[in-house]
């Protein structure tokens, strides 16, 4: 069974989002059922610093031995940073979803979509 922490919102896709801190950001990563279905992954297409994104935008791709799956933006608002670890060390994501491996941060939008996010007894629900 995949581990899914209380503390975080998802998303359908399989994103998770952390709660906000003082200035409005959050960060993002794929869950661990996402990163198992995946297999190992070996690259990860950073979304660009700066821009804005709406909640369901394409924003990155995380590529695996098995596949390239698109990342999508959870939440609405602007690309605050990126995790560079994941440049040297895409495992990262395999290793430690939920730490290490995060993928970027989103200042939340005011009308960000963060209420409509899964929490951890719904997406546990949704992958079983």
């Amino acid at each position: 069974m995949s581990s899914v922490p209380a503390e975080f919102k998802y998303s359908a896709e399989h994103e998770w989002v952390s709660s906000p801190n003082a200035e409005g950001v959050v960060r993002i990563g794929i869950t661990d059922f996402a990163q198992d279905a995946l297999g190992e992954v070996v690259y990860v297409e950073h979304p660009e610093v700066g821009s804005t994104v709406a909640a369901g935008d394409v924003v990155g791709e995380v590529e695996s031995t098995k596949s390239v799956s698109d990342i999508y933006a959870p939440v609405a608002g602007e690309i605050t940073a990126v995790n560079p670890a994941l440049d040297d060390e895409p495992q990262a994501i395999n290793a430690e979803p939920y730490g290490a491996g995060w993928l970027f941060e989103v200042r939340l939008a005011e009308e960000s979509g963060l209420d409509g996010l899964l929490s951890a007894e719904e997406y546990s629900a949704q992958v079983g």
